[in-house]
């Protein structure tokens, strides 16, 4: 793969900045609720996070897809083709982490695919929450990044 998206929680400031950007990206119009980024808010550890799909390396939302429509492109992200989709939805039910969205009103399943490279939720983000990085060059950032969110939230590992 050849990017990854990593999140520094003391960074966000709850702006929703990259909910915006993604749905305006993707749909054309500044709704959170089309967006494939969420920023959860935390209130007792008084953080806010941003949470996009992981790109796990064995998804379940792929796993579960009985036409295809969730599939690895050429840089290695899992995306979703409307094409072949039939909105069954498992792959909503089957994400542990809530990554993968169904939007009523549009009829079809939506979650994060990189922007084809180019995320415009780090793009935005004002305060450099949200990064793209060459997951090879930085795993201790990452390590270190998930254990102090860990440490934040009160789960250490």
């Amino acid at each position: 793969m050849s990017k990854q998206l990593v999140v520094d929680p003391k960074r966000c400031v709850n702006c929703r900045s990259c909910e915006l950007a993604c749905s305006f990206s993707h749909n054309e119009e500044f709704n959170p609720r089309l967006a494939a980024v969420s920023v959860f808010q935390y209130e007792e550890q008084a953080i806010t996070v941003p949470i996009m799909c992981l790109q796990c390396d064995e998804p379940a939302c792929m796993a579960v897809c009985p036409s295809g429509a969730l599939h690895r492109d050429a840089n290695g992200y899992v995306v979703h083709d409307d094409n072949k989709c039939i909105v069954c939805k498992m792959c909503v039910s089957a994400c542990p982490f809530g990554n993968v969205s169904y939007s009523p009103r549009q009829r079809r399943i939506f979650k994060c695919d990189m922007c084809g490279g180019d995320p415009q939720c780090a793009k935005w983000c004002p305060q450099g929450a949200i990064k793209v990085v060459d997951p090879h060059e930085v795993p201790e950032k990452k390590q270190a990044a998930a254990d102090k969110f860990l440490a934040a939230i009160g789960m250490e590992g």
